[in-house]
């Protein structure tokens, strides 16, 4: 793979979108993490921290690229960057919450990644169509898991279909922000990096809104002719750096034991 960009492409605009997606996976990573131990059974404890290392590893991966495009290395990104100067939605960074919450921001989150490096393999960067077609074998299991649970948990009982209902209400919304417009990002779309979130939103949005209807849930968007309208405000800003209290919360864990040895070598 290559390890610099071609001249011609928006080398800035470029970094934002990588670290953008690096910084998405490890704060989703973290919070999926913090289920193990903790699930309602034992085999959605295994899942859960599965799909959290993979979420970690797929950080790495985007760091990684990132380093090989600027020197940065990836426990620098992690690790000694203050709170606010990631540039994760801020969907990926709220508290855990219930299951049916942890589930459905798992399942807007995968199907957001399918539509994404569906989208990356038509890249002008070689580097996004090379790394895009690995992810997406992993992506795949991830997308199974969740959208299977929200299949059968959506109309199951009266009490889990109240509980994914409420996920729907409140994660939706949030899962917006996935699709916030990046510094550069009219750039990227004039040299064929990616489609544009727009673009991708409106792809997933094709995708959620027939599965979470046919699980008997309410999604706050319009269909009209043949296409889909939001009823609900994104909750933008964490591509600004714009975040709330629960990203610090969630740095100052994550940075806690690199912070008492930051030279050590594990």
């Amino acid at each position: 793979m290559a390890t610099e960009l071609s001249p011609s492409l928006p080398r800035q605009a470029i970094l934002n979108l990588i670290l953008s997606l690096a910084d998405d996976e490890l704060m989703l990573g973290h919070r999926d993490s913090e289920w193990t131990g903790h699930s309602p059974i034992l085999e959605e404890d295994i899942a859960f921290s599965n799909i959290a290392q993979d979420e970690l590893g797929h950080s790495l991966v985007w760091f990684t690229l990132y380093e090989q495009l600027t020197g940065r290395s990836p426990d620098a990104m992690a690790f000694e960057r203050p709170w606010n100067e990631f540039t994760c939605c801020r969907f990926v960074t709220y508290p855990r919450g219930d299951f049916g919450y942890t589930v459905m921001r798992q399942y807007l989150f995968d199907e957001a990644e399918q539509a994404r490096l569906h989208a990356f393999g038509h890249s002008s960067v070689e580097q996004l169509r090379e790394i895009s077609g690995k992810l997406l074998r992993e992506e795949a299991y991830h997308l199974l898991h969740s959208k299977g649970l929200v299949e059968r948990l959506g109309d199951a009982t009266e009490e889990s279909h109240r509980h994914m209902q409420t996920a729907v209400d409140e994660a939706f919304p949030q899962s917006l922000g996935l699709f916030e417009m990046l510094d550069g990002e009219e750039e990227l779309i004039k040299a064929e990096v990616f489609s544009g979130n727009n673009a991708i939103k409106n792809q997933w949005l094709s995708r959620v809104v027939p599965v979470l209807t046919t699980a008997t849930l309410n999604v706050p968007v319009s269909h009209v002719n043949g296409s889909y309208s939001l009823n609900v405000k994104a909750d933008d800003g964490g591509r600004r750096k714009l975040h709330t209290q629960h990203l610090k919360q969630l740095v100052d864990d994550l940075q806690q034991v690199y912070r008492i040895a930051p030279v050590a070598k594990w």
